[in-house]
């Protein structure tokens, strides 16, 4: 395979970045004050909030930017899980793999990272007033990871971030069994097949929050990371990054007042990160490499500390709460962090070999 243009450092830099725009979406649009987001449905509210917010902008500027552009640091990570899969298992060294020991393999990894967190915010929770109140099928639905697949998964998933391992486990079958190691055209295909399928929806339609719950709504970036460590070996100039990062902010920003442009919004994202970490000096894309290092531990455990901290936002220290917040949740990732290191891990080697 030719040498790729993402170094280990720089995909470690992106999900530094993508941990880091999580994390404080997840924190900042509790609030009370906070621009809404458009991320499973698209509301015209929405959009006109964040621009009554970006032309009188305020000391809250910040946390309204945070709270409606954050959660674009999902396709940055599906764009480096599809992006990683190309890299593991379609070199020419790589022995191909069963669909029953990949589906396996990858299940227990995403299982080992989820359980920690899941039965630790069970605990929390119980605490809480006014806990969340599971159904009976919900706890197997989160562990299996189909929760993503029921009816109204807004109110069933809580921790509301963990979605995200029932969508991942999807899109790796789905490589597994329809792009592992095919033609470019089938990757092109199914990504335009389900821009398609969403594209019909109505904008704030249930339909499309179920879509958008699931593969459907994710194969564009993560298709685009398959195609990117496939094909992409041209290593622009200095000069055409700057050109590639500027006019992806600008679409970031421009496309998502359109409810047909806000579905190519992460394209954009992605292009835009990309190029970030290209021009970025070394120094600073260390530190948000060492992020990267800690992303895992950081997803699964900031659900917790924002159940805790949030409130003193909500009482009027709205920085306050968020640094608190924030030097919280990574010290309590480095503990995750510490018992992941000594949970039996899958190799895939040893696993079932259908």
């Amino acid at each position: 395979m030719k040498q790729q243009l993402l170094t280990r450092q720089e995909c470690a830099a992106l999900r530094g970045i993508a941990i880091i725009g999580i994390v404080l979406h997840n924190y900042c649009h509790w609030l009370y004050l906070a621009v809404k987001e458009n991320e499973y449905a698209f509301h015209q509210a929405n959009v006109e909030g964040l621009w009554g917010a970006v032309t009188a902008p305020s000391l809250n500027l910040p946390i309204h930017l945070l709270s409606f552009f954050g959660h674009y640091g999902v396709p940055i990570f599906l764009f480096l899980s599809a992006y990683g899969l190309v890299m593991k298992y379609e070199s020419a060294q790589s022995p191909r793999v069963g669909v029953l020991r990949f589906t396996e393999f990858h299940y227990l990894k995403l299982f080992k990272m989820m359980i920690v967190g899941f039965v630790a915010f069970l605990l929390l929770d119980s605490l809480m007033k006014a806990p969340h109140h599971y159904q009976e099928i919900d706890f197997p639905a989160h562990v299996l990871m189909f929760v993503n697949l029921m009816s109204d998964p807004d109110s069933r998933i809580w921790p509301g971030p963990y979605w995200f391992f029932g969508l991942l486990l999807q899109l790796y079958i789905v490589y597994r069994l329809l792009l592992y190691r095919r033609h470019w055209a089938a990757t092109v295909v199914l990504m335009l097949a389900c821009w398609v399928v969403q594209m019909v929806c109505p904008p704030e339609s249930d339909l499309l929050v179920r879509l958008r719950y699931n593969f459907v709504g994710s194969m564009v970036p993560f298709g685009l990371g398959l195609l990117y460590a496939r094909y992409c070996h041209w290593e622009p100039t200095r000069r055409a990054q700057w050109a590639v990062m500027l006019l992806s902010a600008a679409a970031v920003f421009g496309f998502s007042f359109g409810y047909q442009l806000w579905f190519w919004v992460p394209v954009f994202v992605i292009s835009f990160s990309i190029s970030l970490v290209k021009l970025l000096p070394a120094r600073v894309n260390s530190l948000l490499a060492w992020t990267g290092g800690i992303s895992a531990a950081l997803f699964v455990c900031h659900p917790l500390t924002r159940k805790v901290l949030i409130r003193i936002s909500r009482e009027g220290y709205t920085y306050t709460g968020l640094l608190v917040y924030i030097l919280a949740s990574v010290a309590l990732a480095l503990i995750f962090r510490y018992i992941y290191r000594h949970l039996p891990s899958a190799h895939i080697d040893k696993l079932s070999s259908k």
